[in-house]
């Protein structure tokens, strides 16, 4: 059902209109996960964050921009064996005329339509379908078409972005599964000042990346790909270590070395805490890179997340 209801949001994007889409807010700062399924680690709510183009993610988050919805209507002459102008974002409608992907060309309806026997209705009779112009400003060209019905308008469609959510949905994208040391469980306890060891247990595309997935929908074609660029970790003492790697996972031989890239040390006992137990959270950023449309853009996904309790004492020291 979760995924049906999705799929019916998707679906109602790619047919919203452009004068929504131009209401819509700034993609600037990206996209959060509202809620985690806690079972599977996928998200169940994507929320969209508004902000200002330019503006800088949130602190210590130091990767790519969002860079917004792209542009639904789209040059692209490469099937007609056109190389330039190379593919890129048109305008949606000119001079009356609207854009259509499909036709690769500005269309209007004919008027008055041409007499019954002229040429431009193809054998068919005027009443049964019409005649338009195609004005393809990029190679000069003006033709009539006869079709059935209304040929697409692109500039009512989804844009490149709403495209590359539809890819995102099919790489059923989750929070990873949290490798750390000490063993959570109440028979393993660690130690204040021994270090911590954080890292992914078993990355997979899903959990880590990178996967790539493409889609199609209003005349748009999007490949997108999907990696983590760094995971947080809350360790539930008011510290949080931002890893820019899946972390080393620990070996008994490691004894008392510190992490070489995704470690802490507690400071305190967790005696007190909920459980008497620290409780880690590990948040995943996401980056997808699109492309398609003649265009390129960056998504950032963030709010995946799964955790996990530990517990830390402190070494007691006998005096006789």
């Amino acid at each position: 059902m979760r995924g049906l209801l999705i799929r019916l949001l998707l679906t109602a994007l790619a047919t919203a209109s452009l004068t929504a889409l131009a209401s819509a807010p700034s993609y600037a700062n990206g996209t959060v996960c509202g809620q985690t399924d806690p079972a599977t680690g996928e998200c169940l709510i994507w929320i969209n964050v508004p902000g200002n183009p330019g503006t800088p993610g949130t602190p210590g988050d130091d990767g790519p921009e969002d860079t917004g919805s792209g542009a639904a209507c789209y040059w692209d002459g490469t099937s007609q064996g056109i190389t330039k102008p190379p593919p890129g974002p048109v305008p949606c409608t000119k001079n009356g005329a609207y854009w259509s992907n499909a036709y690769h060309c500005y269309i209007s309806l004919v008027e008055p339509q041409p007499p019954a026997g002229d040429p431009s209705w193809q054998g068919h009779e005027p009443g049964d379908g019409a005649v338009y112009y195609c004005d393809q400003p990029q190679t000069g060209l003006l033709i009539t078409i006869w079709t059935q019905d209304p040929p697409p308008n692109s500039g009512t469609g989804p844009t490149p972005r709403e495209v590359a959510q539809i890819a995102i949905e099919n790489m059923h994208l989750r929070a990873i599964d949290i490798g750390i040391a000490p063993e959570p469980g109440p028979d393993s306890i660690g130690l204040v000042g021994m270090p911590v060891w954080m890292w992914v247990k078993a990355p997979s595309s899903q959990n880590f990346g990178p996967i790539t997935e493409s889609a199609s929908a209003g005349g748009i074609t999007i490949t997108a790909t999907a990696k983590v660029l760094h995971i947080t970790w809350d360790m539930g003492d008011g510290t949080e270590v931002v890893c820019d790697t899946a972390g080393t996972p620990y070996k008994p031989e490691f004894g008392r070395k510190d992490s070489p890239d995704c470690g802490h040390t507690y400071k305190k006992s967790s005696a007190g805490q909920a459980e008497d137990a620290y409780t880690v959270t590990a948040t995943s950023s996401w980056v997808i890179t699109w492309s398609g449309a003649g265009q390129t853009g960056t998504i950032r996904l963030d709010g995946l997340n799964r955790s996990t309790q530990i517990r830390i004492g402190e070494a007691q020291v006998l005096v006789n």
